[in-house]
């Protein structure tokens, strides 16, 4: 460690190639590591300079309380609705994301999500491998090609999901807040969205204004034939009624690759045939990671040589 690099705060474990590049160039505080991080935050806070933390985690207004000298925020992933932006704007504290390197495997995975609800490829895998199929044919599935795909949120990675939609021959539709430049219909409103939709892919940040946006009365209007697929934020769903709604057979069934909790799944979730679940990897590629790990590292170098990040928001 060199006394004359710049300090920096790490809220929660990285993956180990970019903790390792930005030990060889800051003076790595990890908060986590700390048995008592109040105390570390008293006595050392003024002397942070930066932060680097995860889109799941973020960062505490009240760690950035302690935090006099902060004015860089580099996040690992695209999620900021863990960190208060009114806050960071008002102590001219700049934020970056990874911005645009995760946008393709995001849409893969929703699209893969989709395929293999339609298709029933998990449980066609585990009755192939079983040696059934010897005595009896397995059973049909749902055709993906031609269903309808309700997209909430077009932005870069929503967009994508409709592209990729489209090129397997599914009628799009959005919501969004502003009309988009797209051959696609825009719904008023998810509830509207949900009734259009076979497949109601969700692409939405996990804002307060979209806290638990889909409830009851939006899966009510997604109807019986109707999958929910959601590859933003566990918190826009709220799970009790999602949990219900699968259960009573409301909606046909789900998708899903994030979670209120996590790593935590309810039980009662997991316990379903008519779900399937994925531990939120929808950046998770070898290529990708790379690429977000050397955006924050080009972030924070960026922000002490010039002042500025690159992928600021």
């Amino acid at each position: 460690m060199n006394a004359s690099q710049p300090q920096i705060l790490i809220i929660q474990p990285l993956m180990p190639q970019l903790d390792a590049k930005l030990s060889q160039h800051f003076q790595c505080h990890r908060l986590y590591d700390y048995q008592d991080p109040a105390l570390f935050l008293q006595r050392q806070g003024k002397d942070i300079q930066g932060i680097v933390t995860r889109g799941d985690v973020g960062v505490e207004t009240a760690i950035l309380e302690q935090l006099p000298a902060c004015k860089a925020i580099a996040v690992f992933g695209v999620g900021t609705d863990r960190i208060d932006l009114r806050y960071t704007t008002e102590h001219g504290i700049q934020v970056s994301i990874t911005s645009d390197i995760l946008t393709d495997d995001v849409a893969d995975l929703a699209m893969t999500l989709t395929l293999a609800f339609s298709r029933n490829l998990v449980a066609n895998h585990l009755f192939a491998r079983s040696g059934e199929w010897e005595s009896t044919g397995a059973s049909l599935a749902t055709k993906a090609s031609g269903k309808r795909m309700g997209i909430a949120g077009l932005g870069a990675i929503g967009l994508a999901i409709a592209r990729r939609a489209e090129a397997f021959g599914m009628e799009v539709a959005y919501t969004a807040r502003s009309a988009k430049d797209v051959p696609y219909k825009r719904c008023d409103n998810i509830e509207q969205l949900a009734a259009f939709s076979d497949f109601l892919v969700l692409s939405l940040p996990g804002s307060p204004e979209n806290l638990q946006l889909v409830d009851a009365r939006v899966l009510a209007a997604l109807g019986k034939e109707g999958v929910l697929i959601n590859i933003a934020r566990g918190t826009v769903v709220n799970e009790n009624d999602l949990i219900q709604a699968l259960q009573q057979g409301t909606i046909k069934g789900a998708a899903l690759d994030v979670f209120a909790q996590e790593p935590v799944i309810p039980a009662a979730l997991r316990e379903l045939d008519n779900v399937l679940l994925t531990p939120h990897i929808g950046s998770a590629t070898h290529e990708t990671r790379e690429g977000m790990a050397n955006n924050v590292l080009e972030n924070m170098l960026a922000f002490f040589s010039t002042g500025k990040m690159l992928t600021a928001i």
